[in-house]
């Protein structure tokens, strides 16, 4: 019950702010220079027992690729609908995705985490390359991936 409230406070707190309590929160995800083609990245929350709760991203638009992004792929079976926001295109090598979202206070200090999830053509993808717990005092640390995130950061 717990998880599925959450899930309606992620979803309404993205599909209409005006009725959660929420915030603005500003995602940015900086690549290393990797040499390679563009990044897809999905960015989705879990709750405190790994479950999955919502997805709050999609930089890549190409639905045959979701597939590499395998932990985000495996928790929600592939499906686009699960995506808030989908960009036209994956982030090149060097490059930021900034994006600013109203998250549900709710996510904050309760026990969930943010994922990035990247996957670049020709190159090992990489599962869960980012998890940051999301928290009030945790904003604006940079935090390293584990391949091909140089940092990410969400501020509030």
């Amino acid at each position: 019950m717990k998880s599925l409230l959450a899930s309606l406070a992620l979803t309404t707190a993205l599909t209409l702010p005006g009725l959660a309590m929420a915030r603005p929160v500003t995602l940015a995800t900086t690549l290393n220079n990797y040499g390679g083609d563009g990044a897809y990245l999905a960015l989705y929350v879990t709750d405190a027992s790994g479950a999955y709760v919502g997805s709050l991203w999609m930089a890549g638009g190409k639905s045959k690729y979701y597939e590499h992004l395998s932990d985000w792929y495996r928790a929600t079976g592939g499906d686009p609908a699960q995506i808030n926001g989908i960009t036209g295109a994956s982030v090149g090598a060097g490059r930021t995705l900034e994006i600013t979202l109203d998250l549900a206070d709710a996510l904050f200090d309760a026990g969930y985490t943010l994922h990035v999830d990247a996957a670049v053509e020709e190159m090992r993808d990489s599962p869960n390359e980012v998890a940051v717990p999301l928290t009030t005092t945790g904003a604006g640390t940079p935090v390293q991936g584990r391949r091909y995130v140089a940092s990410f950061t969400y501020d509030m």
